[in-house]
């Protein structure tokens, strides 16, 4: 669609604004762009570039600045991406390491804001199916039942069954013993399926125990964590672009407290491969029309479990927020993938 020399312009203009933040004009063009034109062949690849929808000239200035259609050109064809430093990818491995999901899902949203200076984004994991690996009935008083549930995650869920008697240490034991040897790894509602025969083989009245523990365990393994975790917002309140538009300021802001349309976006993003990159009202969503997502999703075990994101102004440094987000993606990925396995 464009020769060589309007690419290279292109590249150079919009590699100047992003770390400028002024309108670039063609003395600039030719002086960073090492292409050997006329000032009069650079303005006119410029009113090309302007007339194809890639560039656009601000009223007070004579210099030009990139379309959302630019930054989409530049992302997908002309951008050079700029690997992490090793020691900025072990420091973000030591962050990534240890602790519950929900803590490693913090951190990561964290670790995002922090190395970018932008909002940091994590749609959180759902629980991949109402299922328990392990679940323990310890007895705490004459009519009170403490359930331990552990997850296939290895998160550890505590329900307190209230009951209509005692149960003896051994009793507890016994039942322990029977749904764990018979129904771990399964979903609740098949184990309420198989339950009402396989239960004969206990007493009748810790089949009411039984039941209570379904129930609650049920209800405690499919609680979702919060679904968007969000670090950094404020950055943004810094950033020129976004903060000289308050209307627009608040409606962003209006979008992270709600969280219900940035969760179908992150959603959507969980289903691509790799990093995607929304510019501008390529998002679908009115408040973003003036920023940029760029988000990877993450897996556990093979099977994606959710989105890690940036979001930002449309003039962000794309060469160091993309491998930032590709990384953080993969080593949450890897450590949440190991504290399953019990290897970490």
């Amino acid at each position: 669609m464009l020769n060589e020399r309007a690419q290279s312009l292109l590249k150079t203009l919009i590699e100047r604004y992003i770390a400028e933040g002024q309108p670039v004009g063609s003395r600039a063009l030719s002086r960073f762009s090492g292409l050997d034109l006329s000032p009069a062949s650079i303005r006119n690849i410029m009113a090309d570039l302007e007339e194809m929808g890639f560039i656009t000239s601000p009223h007070t200035s004579a210099g030009r600045v990139p379309t959302a259609r630019g930054y989409r050109l530049f992302v997908d064809t002309l951008l050079t991406v700029r690997p992490l430093a090793e020691i900025e990818i072990n420091q973000l491995e030591g962050q990534l390491q240890a602790g519950t999901v929900d803590r490693m899902v913090s951190a990561a949203s964290h670790l995002l804001s922090d190395l970018t200076n932008f909002a940091g984004v994590v749609l959180a994991p759902k629980r991949r199916s109402v299922v328990f690996r392990h679940l323990e009935f310890v007895g705490l008083s004459e009519k009170r039942v403490l359930l331990i549930i552990v997850t296939p995650e290895g998160d550890v869920q505590n329900r307190m069954l209230f009951t209509d008697r005692a149960y003896t240490a051994a009793e507890l034991t016994e039942a322990t013993n029977f749904v764990n040897l018979n129904y771990a790894g399964l979903q609740f509602d098949e184990i309420r399926l198989r339950i009402r025969e396989e239960l004969k083989q206990l007493h009748a009245d810790m089949s009411v125990l039984m039941t209570a523990a379904l129930e609650a365990g049920s209800q405690a393994v499919s609680e979702p964590l919060d679904n968007v975790v969000i670090s950094g917002e404020g950055h943004l309140l810094d950033v020129q672009d976004l903060s000289s538009n308050m209307a627009r300021l608040r409606q962003l802001f209006g979008l992270f407290e709600k969280k219900t349309e940035l969760l179908r976006l992150l959603d959507l993003s969980s289903r691509a491969n790799g990093v995607q990159i929304f510019i501008g009202n390529e998002s679908g969503l009115v408040p973003l029309d003036e920023c940029s997502v760029v988000t990877a999703p993450y897996e556990v075990e093979g099977q994606v479990v959710g989105t890690v994101g940036v979001i930002g102004p449309t003039r962000m440094a794309y060469e160091r927020v993309i491998p930032i987000v590709d990384i953080t993606a993969k080593l949450l990925s890897s450590a949440l993938s190991h504290r399953v396995r019990g290897d970490d």
